[in-house]
């Protein structure tokens, strides 16, 4: 029993100490360049009624102005600040990215974990999983967003109920490939409660793939949202929205290009901060992984 139960004191490797901060900076550089440029979304996002102004004000004077030392991006359609309405979408994306990402992977860990351990309720679980998955996600958000009143919260649950089925199918492999290892055997032979055996054994193998998948429905989130506000199903149109933004300002372009521009790049950049993150993440907490700090 004592080779078998060895693995019992499960302890990842790769986890990064403050003392090493500059070494682990080195070694995986997709976390600091995602990261930071995370960080610097969210801070601009914060503080944007500190400086970025009143992004409802309409002015039709002022109507699709250049920018200027006053309006930074210019104005729109509407007379709207585009660099207040720019910074204050950042909060709706990050709001919708966050709680989506979530919601769909606390989800998704609690019915994997539940159809990797009872056989029984697998193949159910994992027949509606795969009905789910054979929908595309925008339609099934437009469909959920159609049948109740819009708004941000509906906007969420419609994004995170199409996202949990690939998180529950990443989650279940995880507990399928490490249920039949012999330390798991050992542990559950020695009288080591279940729920003890999933908390040290199996919930520590779903953290580097869920970690990933996590970022990856973030992204898809704040992408979603994005192509739900441009078609009109998404926020009011009241509400600063990169997606609505584009929606809006799109007969313009010509114009006023930075009404398109400014949310456009906004749009890519907290995409790809969070894929770069998500990824860097991954090589930092596998617990797999050949690094050493």
């Amino acid at each position: 029993m004592t080779l078998l139960s060895a693995p019992v004191e499960y302890v990842p490797t790769g986890r990064p100490r403050i003392s090493d901060l500059p070494g682990l900076a080195r070694r995986h550089p997709l976390v600091v360049i995602g990261g930071g440029l995370l960080a610097l979304l969210i801070v601009l996002a914060l503080a944007a009624p500190l400086y970025a102004g009143d992004p409802l004000n309409m002015d039709p004077f002022k109507r699709l102005q250049p920018p200027s030392a006053e309006k930074w991006f210019g104005t729109d359609n509407l007379g709207r600040d585009v660099f207040a309405r720019t910074m204050f979408g950042a909060r709706i994306s990050l709001l919708v990215g966050l709680t989506a990402a979530a919601g769909a992977a606390l989800g998704g860990l609690l019915i994997g974990v539940l159809a990797g351990f009872n056989r029984m309720l697998d193949n159910i679980i994992m027949r509606v999983m795969d009905g789910l998955m054979s929908i595309p996600t925008i339609l099934l958000a437009i469909a959920l967003i159609s049948l109740t009143a819009p708004g941000i919260g509906i906007l969420i649950v419609a994004i995170t109920i199409p996202q949990m089925p690939s998180v529950t199918r990443l989650v279940r492999s995880a507990v399928l490939s490490v249920r039949e290892r012999p330390y798991v055997e050992a542990a559950l032979c020695g009288g080591a409660r279940l729920p003890k055996v999933l908390w040290r054994h199996i919930l520590p193998s779903t953290i580097p793939p869920l970690m990933v998948q996590s970022a990856i429905v973030c992204a898809d989130a704040i992408l979603t949202e994005a192509g739900l506000s441009f078609l009109g199903a998404g926020v009011p149109p009241e509400i600063p929205s990169w997606g609505n933004m584009i929606s809006s300002s799109r007969l313009y372009l010509a114009m006023a290009p930075l009404t398109v521009f400014a949310p456009g790049i906004c749009l890519a950049a907290m995409v790809l901060a969070v894929t770069l993150l998500g990824d860097g993440l991954r090589d930092l907490f596998d617990p797999r992984s050949k690094r050493r700090g």
